[in-house]
């Protein structure tokens, strides 16, 4: 009998996941099976494209595994694309000369980038964002050419690539005809946020115009776009991401069937109208007449198709051959940092639906959710805030099991006796795993039936989780859930080292005086961990709870003291920030951001002469970038003799507290905001926490200081000061909620006292006040009734704790610049010391110096000035 040839075309995500499918039917055992891939690597995650420029190495995307490809038998050939289908012969001719006969042939071309019909689109600086040979020719670009760029598409990939220009250091411009940004995912209040959001990171963005023409100089480079509303933005490069088109003309040329808008038509089966060849993912048009743009609907495909092959080449056939009807085009997104998800009928199509909506501007959240008269959940947009995401793409059709406007309402608001839902609401069959359709019964007999413990485990068993990842924290619920209704302990431990979670070893340590890891682990580690020397998620964790008691249990207050300086991260390890590149920041503190004008000049002549890039942080601080770590002590020698102390910005501690002007210049100001900043800065400096911790004080409820989105904020009234805790500006934003008002100065810090006092010694490692309080049970009225009415007479202790870092407090670099032991650490090489690291090279970076991301080699390697030259070393690297 001869052995069937199934020949695919293409290989992305969709073509991988066929091929997995082929595997898992072991039609791969019974076949041969050859790929013809137009790219110079295997299939990688396109999803997180973009996570290449916050440094995700392109083998860390790659999909198919060599061990797959080989241990399967498939005939791979890369840089070896199909040129041509003889759907008579059945034959595949690849542009090498290769001719392939098949039994199936399976097209998964994918689209291609649009790219508008704008005069000067070949202009040198022009690109398209789709693949990584893409994304690497823009870095080259734009770090030699460019300063400013023009993202044409304000969609997925748009924002996608507004992002890799932002992370590049360019001054970044957004054009998008439509109204709105990302108008297929969200609707126009969902646009409004995003677009807030985007402008606040100054981002400059352009809605209802479209490009005119690109402009060039005489060599041919970009020099600027004009735009249809006659506006003019001057830029270096282009990207255009206006969207995809369909990769079929190889359908075409042969003769198959094609959508009148592009697309090669396939029925139910995935199959075109040659019984032979099939089409998946983007190049498909589905029978529903949907050409489908995301990596789910394209998986499905994918399962179709090898469902349809195996039973036409290698019977018996599956029991229940599936059909691809239609899929679920919900997608959740983290653009620039901010969350942005849809699912079901985001935009209220169905007749007599009704909308819930939450929205917050200051925040820049939005949430809205979709509902018939009935109260079914159809749909909903979330901007800024998708946690509940998971959730409530799984209760979609179902009437959920609390009111719609609980399921949008930030934590603390509306009514405090509803139930928090959460995966136990979900019925079994509702999917939580939207890339795979996974749903909840199949995760539940993971564990229950093929005795999977943890999500790892999950994810091998049923593949949930392992597409885009926004499913992951539901899965994890489930899970512990389902091992618990089975009877089984769920380990809660810090890691395997420990069977105590945080704040249970915090009470250990505070309650028996412990004061050192070793002591700790050796006698309270789990029994295979004692003797040993801990692990990287609670050697931290307990060096910040010893830190953070130090001046109550008598432990060693310095973090770089005896055996404390062996269990601190990299940051801590040198009291700086490890930057991308291997070099380090410096960040002197700045209470409330008031400065003299002495200091100033101080930190501007050491960024000078040290050759290092500024910048003034978010926070009202000045950031110095490039230093390497040999330099770090005579940096700060100055900044010390100048009176500058640690802003702490390496540290899970406090970094800063943003202050406005208040009523000593501000007319509006009703107290001074900037004098109370300073007093609460230098109260709780290098107060050392579960994670980092932000706060600002504003003179008026105009709030310039926004203090609304920080761990501990303050707001100035007539009457006195309002205490908001819980908010947090970043991934995850979160807006603060109001603890106690209208407070004395007094009043206001013995609640703050008692607050980080009380977050410190009750938080998860690496959880922020955001996340505490809502995880932390009974939420904010909790909190309140242990801050503020002392509900369970721990207050006076509290304070007695704080009061005792407070008397304690020393500047950490003072302190190491004074200590010559702790000085031997600060060098490139450990048999080399005084001798910086030669891998390191300064650029330019907007006319000032900046270390090139270039490792490089050599006896002659340029640095900060010309004159100055490093020989070749040999040596070990302490980094």
């Amino acid at each position: 009998m001869t052995t069937p040839t199934i020949v695919l075309i293409g290989h992305g995500m969709v073509g991988q996941r066929f091929l997995e499918a082929l595997a898992a039917r072991g039609t791969t055992a019974t076949a041969r099976v050859v790929v013809l891939c137009e790219e110079s690597r295997p299939a990688y995650d396109r999803v997180r494209l973009t996570s290449y420029f916050s440094g995700t190495a392109p083998d860390e995307l790659a999909l198919a595994e060599q061990d797959f490809i080989t241990s399967h038998g498939i005939e791979l050939h890369l840089e070896d694309p199909a040129t041509g289908i003889d759907v008579d012969r059945r034959t595949v001719t690849s542009r090498s000369g290769r001719t392939i006969n098949y039994d199936a042939l399976v097209l998964a071309t994918g689209s291609s980038p649009f790219v508008p019909p704008v005069p000067g689109r070949d202009s040198t600086g022009c690109f398209v964002y789709r693949t990584l040979d893409d994304l690497l020719a823009i870095e080259t670009y734009a770090k030699s050419a460019a300063r400013a760029g023009v993202v044409v598409g304000g969609g997925l990939l748009g924002l996608e690539a507004a992002g890799a220009l932002r992370g590049l250091g360019l001054r970044t411009h957004i054009v998008e005809l439509s109204d709105r940004l990302m108008a297929l995912q969200v609707d126009a209040g969902g646009g409004s946020a995003l677009r807030r959001t985007l402008e606040g990171m100054e981002l400059d963005v352009r809605t209802g115009v479209a490009g005119e023409r690109i402009e060039a100089d005489a060599a041919g480079a970009v020099t600027g776009m004009a735009l249809s509303d006659g506006s003019h933005i001057p830029a270096d490069m282009v990207i255009f991401a206006a969207g995809i088109r369909p990769r079929d003309q190889l359908g075409r040329d042969a003769g198959l069937a094609v959508g009148e808008r592009g697309g090669i038509v396939v029925d139910d089966r995935c199959r075109t109208d040659h019984p032979d060849v099939y089409a998946i993912g983007e190049c498909a048009m589905a029978a529903d007449g949907t050409v489908y743009g995301l990596v789910a609907p394209g998986y499905e495909m994918a399962e179709t198709a090898a469902d349809a092959v195996t039973a036409r080449l290698a019977p018996p056939a599956p029991e229940e051959s599936r059909a691809f009807t239609g899929a679920d085009t919900s997608t959740k997104l983290k653009l620039l940092g901010v969350d942005v998800a849809s699912f079901g009928d985001a935009h209220g199509t169905a007749e007599d639906s009704l909308d819930v909506v939450y929205s917050d501007s200051r925040a820049g959240v939005y949430k809205k959710l979709v509902v018939s008269p009935e109260g079914t959940l159809l749909g909903g947009v979330l901007v800024g805030d998708a946690e509940s995401y998971g959730t409530l793409r799984a209760l979609t059709g179902s009437v959920p099991p609390v009111p719609p406007e609980s399921l949008v309402l930030p934590a603390g608001a509306g009514d405090s006796s509803t139930t928090a839902l959460g995966p136990a609401a979900l019925p079994d069959d509702a999917v939580v795993c939207n890339c795979h359709n996974i749903d909840k019964g199949t995760v539940r007999a993971a564990v229950s039936e093929h005795g999977c413990t943890d999500v790892p485990s999950v994810k091998k068993c049923t593949k949930a989780g392992t597409g885009c990842g926004s499913c992951v924290k539901v899965l994890g619920q489930i899970v512990d859930a389902e091992l618990e209704a089975n009877g089984v302990t769920v380990d809660k431990g810090l890691c395997g080292c420990f069977a105590y979670t945080r704040s249970e070893l915090y009470e250990i340590v505070r309650t028996l005086r412990v004061t050192s890891f070793a002591g700790l682990l050796d006698s309270h580690g789990r029994e295979q961990a004692r003797q040993g020397e801990g692990c990287e998620v609670c050697k931290p964790a307990v060096a910040s709870i010893i830190a953070s008691l130090a001046p109550s249990i008598g432990a060693e207050g310095h973090v770089l003291d005896g055996e404390q300086a062996a269990l601190q991260d990299t940051n801590d390890h040198f009291l700086a920030n490890l930057q991308r590149n291997g070099s380090y920041s410096v960040v002197p503190r700045v209470p409330g951001g008031e400065i003299t004008p002495e200091k100033l000049i101080v930190i501007g002549e050491v960024a000078r002469d040290f050759g290092l890039y500024t910048k003034i942080t978010g926070g009202q601080r000045i950031d110095m970038f490039g230093a390497r770590v040999d330099e770090l002590p005579a940096i700060w020698t100055r900044l010390v003799e100048a009176g500058f102390e640690s802003g702490h910005a390496y540290g899970k501690a406090l970094r800063t507290v943003k202050s406005c002007v208040g009523s000593t210049w501000c007319r509006y100001g009703v107290q001074d905001s900037v004098r109370m900043a300073i007093d609460l800065e230098l109260r709780y400096r290098g107060l050392r926490s579960p994670h980092k911790l932000k706060s600002a004080v504003s003179g008026c409820a105009r709030e310039c200081a926004e203090a609304m989105s920080k761990d501990f904020g303050v707001i100035a009234t007539s009457s006195g000061w309002n205490l908001y805790v819980g908010g947090n500006g970043g991934a995850t934003p979160r807006h603060a909620d109001l603890l106690a008002q209208d407070l004395s100065d007094a009043e206001l810090v013995r609640l703050t006292d008692r607050f980080l006092m009380f977050y410190i010694r009750t938080a998860d490692r690496l959880e922020r006040t955001s996340a505490w309080l809502e995880r932390i049970e009974g939420g904010l009225g909790h909190v309140r009734d242990v801050v503020v009415h002392d509900s369970l007479g721990l207050c006076e202790e509290l304070e007695a704790l704080m009061a005792d870092h407070v008397a304690h407090y020393r500047d950490e670099w003072s302190a190491t610049l004074a200590d010559p032991e702790k000085l031997s650490r600060f060098v490139s090489f450990v048999n080399a010391p005084g001798v910086p690291d030669p891998t390191v090279r300064f650029v330019a970076e907007r006319e000032q110096m900046k270390p090139d991301l270039t490792l490089l080699s050599g006896p002659d390697i340029p640095v900060r000035n010309a004159a100055e030259r490093t020989p070749e070393l040999e040596g070990t690297a302490t980094r």
